[in-house]
């Protein structure tokens, strides 16, 4: 996938201009902050997972950590997240440049943690290693057609 494939995604949801796109790489929560001039924790990162029996997105602020009892308490299964391989195929997007947008399998399934709510805008990724997207989190929950809000993580 890339950027523009990304912009045309989010284009019915109005926000194919607020995607940003940079000079320097973003692939990390720490590198995405600096090119975007923000705190870490505003950094949307998302994590692929294989469950039992699918794929699922977890989008989450920067500063979070996915904790293990509360994902088995809630997939009923140990975290298992994707090999680079696996993370292409299924969502389209390389490591670096994940994000819930414009996802061929449709089959997988978008969560998104509760730790985005504290702040009025949160940056995905768009598509590649130097882009993001500013937007509310419910912008965020309607355009990556999450299932839910769900409370996995712990602030670090």
């Amino acid at each position: 996938m890339s950027v523009e494939s990304v912009k045309k995604y989010l284009k019915p949801f109005g926000l194919d201009d607020k995607v940003r796109e940079f000079q320097v790489s973003s692939a990390t929560v720490e590198l995405a902050a600096a090119a975007a001039g923000v705190i870490p924790a505003r950094i949307a990162k998302t994590l692929s997972f294989k469950t039992n029996d699918s794929v699922i997105l977890i989008v989450t602020s920067g500063d979070a950590k996915v904790d293990n009892k509360k994902y088995k308490a809630i997939f009923g299964t140990k975290a298992k997240m994707l090999t680079p391989e696996e993370v292409i195929a299924y969502t389209g997007h390389a490591v670096g440049g994940v994000c819930p947008f414009d996802i061929p399998d449709k089959n997988v399934k978008v969560y998104l943690d509760i730790s985005m709510k504290r702040f009025e805008t949160v940056l995905p990724a768009a598509g590649s290693s130097s882009s993001c997207v500013v937007m509310t989190p419910e912008e965020l929950e309607r355009a990556s057609q999450a299932r839910e809000w769900i409370d996995i993580c712990s602030i670090t």
